[in-house]
């Protein structure tokens, strides 16, 4: 049966109605203004219900005044209370005695001392105290083949050659080294080769050196015989991951530079708003596996905001024409239930809401004013929000442009930096094209609950409304979005109800983060695949892929080739689909599945760029065929594990030995922050080794491999026919059975089975048994798992 087709319902952002003549965008005469309040807030908190006349609603009857309650038991850290927005204090630190460990959420590329370039690493202590770590002298850097005839006396004279080749005003290359490493491309005899290891002063030459050798603008002496047109270069990668994987840091993961190693920057001179600022050289940087104790999560920071705009009727808010009139606020720490700061600044007077701090103003560009004085003030290391990036965001920025409200765009941990909105596309497999904005707030994530809830699950529509009643059994506060302007052009009551609408909104992508564990599962998935907490958001599959490779090639000194990738038009063939025998079935039928098929597959058969063979070298080396080599069904060529084990097959039983562990500990974990950190882990463990074989038929891509995509799937094909036949060749009457089996459908990676048996329970022992069966026909660690019984 065709699949259903899935609406994808973009959520709107409040198209607004029309102001009463009286209040056309809150002019400056407008009689409800006649209150000023000198463009100061004033601070209502409450602490029990408010003095209203208005029937609650079940948010807060069943959230706000449940926090009456619910306070005394909120963690605490050191001096941080109820409302209070600033982090606890940084009192007894002493560099000379206390080593630098945090939980580091962000690397970037930055400067330091003049322009020289360091990794800044933005994180936060296990006692919640922000940190900016700039890491410095790393060098960036590149290898290229060794012609025959290069002697490592060469190695001066090339560099001298490079640097007036690449003429710069300043030193481009630090050094040349002659080093032995493998060509991770096809299977190289087990022997390394010689290497040119060229290291450059900064980074931002690495392009341009590159580009240079392969182009043959760089050919020494014409010492690369036959390449003119350019020699091949290895290892090319973003300096930030080159960072990540020389030093083993991974995302997310804790790091450590002892005490005397790292010198802390003076107030005057700091780049950042963090509680702790430092640098150390990048050798006196530790980093630790995200295991153990170290699988921990700092008390991070999370604001969830929503922003309110008057607008007029049937026209899509405008920031040059329609003002912000309420922002809501919620802060969360990990690790607890309930946030700790609720708030919401209004334009004009509001009616006071039960646990919640109201901040009224009587101009709109002061409320932006504080509250990105409040933004700075709480700090935040994450925040998220509901369809953020392509609305509130962009709005809040245009608008106080339009305001010109100059120091209000600066929202990241770095002083002197904008945060700006920018046109992006995103685009993969799984999603397609999308149109987006990005907005840079360095050094503190960012979560659109939208576009991860659009990235991660198949709903009919993603509006905030449809999401909670699917996610949560939730919905938004009983406000339609025609009512906003109305509401807060009335009085203090109505814009209350505006208010508590607000502050709902904000609530809620909170909720869903909780609920469907997004910090989590993404922080695991940065762990494992060792990359920045953002790429997994901004960036596709293949980076975590590459990554993995990039950890484990350093590890072997093996060299990854920059192979161009410009797309081809060959195609391999895919999983086969055993044909439906169609009917009604008034018997059980049982459901066999492949555990891991393709991961399983190349770990058997030893499929890897690093044994993938031609002809020729079979010839040259003497191979014995299914002894030193094999022949995959489509007849590409690979050495077994006796002579080479893959470095895709050590990769994936490391992922697949690592989920198992996880597993295991998850089972035997009681603290449910533990678990959930557990869970995310396996999780994020079972996508990447499902992901290994994806990229390698990736024709556009960063390192494609047909030949093993294609033998991974035919391998595929050939075990669902074998599945078919073994089972009803042994399952038959004459074998002692009730009935002849029948496999009646089969699809890439399972099998239905007619067993026969009425009985439900026989059907399941049936299963149970044909699935060990078979798995003792096919290599490990290919196994087939009894998976359910349809009835």
């Amino acid at each position: 049966m065709p699949a259903a087709k899935v609406k994808d319902v973009q959520p709107k952002k409040r198209v607004l109605v029309d102001a009463p003549s009286s209040r056309q965008n809150i002019q400056k005469d407008s009689p409800s203004k006649r209150r000023k309040l000198n463009g100061q807030p004033k601070n209502f908190k409450t602490p029990g219900g408010p003095n209203s006349s208005q029937v609650k609603s079940q948010f807060e009857e069943e959230v706000l005044e449940k926090l009456t309650q619910d306070l005394d038991h909120l963690k605490q850290h050191n001096a941080e209370k109820d409302q209070q927005w600033a982090r606890p204090s940084l009192d007894d630190f002493d560099e000379t005695r206390d080593s630098l460990c945090f939980q580091q959420i962000e690397a970037e590329e930055g400067t330091l001392h003049g322009g020289k370039t360091c990794i800044k690493l933005f994180g936060v202590t296990e006692t919640g105290h922000s940190v900016l770590l700039h890491v410095t002298d790393f060098m960036h850097y590149l290898y290229v083949a060794a012609p025959t005839a290069f002697q490592q006396s060469d190695c001066e004279s090339y560099k001298a050659y490079l640097e007036t080749h690449l003429a710069q005003h300043q030193p481009v290359i630090y050094s040349v080294q002659m080093v032995l490493r493998e060509n991770l491309y096809g299977f190289q005899g087990n022997v390394k080769s010689p290497y040119l290891k060229i290291t450059v002063t900064d980074p931002k030459h690495i392009n341009k050196l590159r580009t240079s050798i392969e182009s043959g603008g760089a050919n020494y002496k014409g010492l690369w015989k036959g390449a003119d047109g350019g020699v091949l270069t290895f290892d090319s990668i973003q300096y930030v991951l080159r960072f990540m994987i020389d030093t083993k840091v991974s995302g997310m993961s804790w790091v450590e530079t002892p005490a005397s190693k790292y010198t802390v920057i003076p107030a005057r001179d700091r780049h950042s708003n963090c509680q702790i600022e430092a640098f150390c050289h990048y050798r006196d940087l530790i980093a630790h596996p995200a295991e153990g104790e170290w699988a921990k999560m700092a008390p991070l920071r999370t604001l969830s905001f929503d922003i309110e705009c008057a607008g007029r009727k049937g026209i899509f808010p405008e920031a040059n024409v329609d003002p912000v009139i309420q922002i809501a606020n919620v802060v969360t720490r990990y690790g607890e239930e309930k946030p700790f700061v609720r708030n919401v600044f209004c334009l004009d007077t509001c009616s006071l809401i039960v646990n919640t701090q109201i901040f009224e103003f009587a101009d709109e560009d002061k409320m932006l004013m504080a509250w990105r004085d409040f933004l700075e003030k709480v700090d935040p290391d994450v925040i998220i929000g509901y369809n953020i990036s392509n609305f509130d965001f962009p709005y809040l920025l245009d608008r106080a442009k339009h305001l010109k409200c100059g120091k209000f765009p600066f929202w990241s941990r770095l002083r002197n930096v904008q945060s700006v909105a920018k046109d992006t596309n995103f685009s993969s497999k799984q999603m397609g094209n999308r149109d987006t904005k990005a907005t840079n707030t360095n050094g503190r994530l960012q979560l659109d609950l939208l576009q991860l809830i659009q990235r991660d699950h198949q709903l009919r529509s993603y509006t905030l409304n449809s999401v909670c009643a699917h996610f949560l059994n939730e919905q938004k506060e009983d406000v339609h979005h025609t009512m906003i302007t109305e509401l807060f052009n009335g009085t203090p009551e109505s814009r209350r109800r505006l208010a508590v609408y607000c502050l709902k909104d904000a609530y809620l992508p909170q909720r869903l983060m909780d609920k469907l564990l997004c910090l989590v599962n993404y922080t695991e998935m940065a762990r494992v695949t060792g990359v920045p907490f953002n790429y997994l958001l901004s960036r596709g599959q293949q980076v975590k892929f590459i990554s993995q490779l990039f950890r484990k090639a350093l590890e072997q000194q093996l060299v990854i080739p920059n192979l161009r990738s410009e797309g081809t038009d060959e195609q391999y063939e895919g999983a086969t689909v055993i044909e439906p025998t169609r009917g009604y079935y008034d018997v059980p039928i049982a459901t066999l599945d492949f555990a891991s098929l393709y991961p399983s597959i190349m770990q058997a058969h030893n499929l890897c760029y690093t044994t993938l063979l031609n002809k020729n070298a079979v010839d040259k080396l003497g191979f014995k065929k299914d002894e030193d080599y094999i022949v995959t069904p489509n007849g590409d060529l690979f050495c077994t594990a006796k002579i080479r084990k893959g470095l895709l097959t050590q990769i994936l039983e490391e992922l697949l030995g690592a989920r198992k562990r996880a597993r295991k500990e998850l089972a035997q974990e009681k603290d449910p922050f533990k678990k959930a950190v557990l869970n995310g882990r396996q999780l994020a463990l079972k996508i990447s080794a499902n992901s290994v074989y994806g990229i390698t038929g990736a024709t556009v891509g960063k390192l494609p491999c047909l030949a093993i995509a294609s033998s991974t799937t035919s391998y595929g094909r050939q075990m669902i026919e074998k599945t078919r036949d073994e089972v009803q060749k042994r399952y038959t009457i004459a074998n002692g059975y009730s009935h002849d089996a029948e496999v009646i459908y089969g699809d890439t990676d399972s099998v239905m089975v007619k067993f026969g048996p009425s009985d439900l329970a026989k059907a399941m022992e049936l299963g149970e048994e044909a699935a060990n069966y078979v798995s003792s026909k096919f290599i490990k660690p290919i196994k087939l798992e009894f998976e359910k019984v349809y009835f």
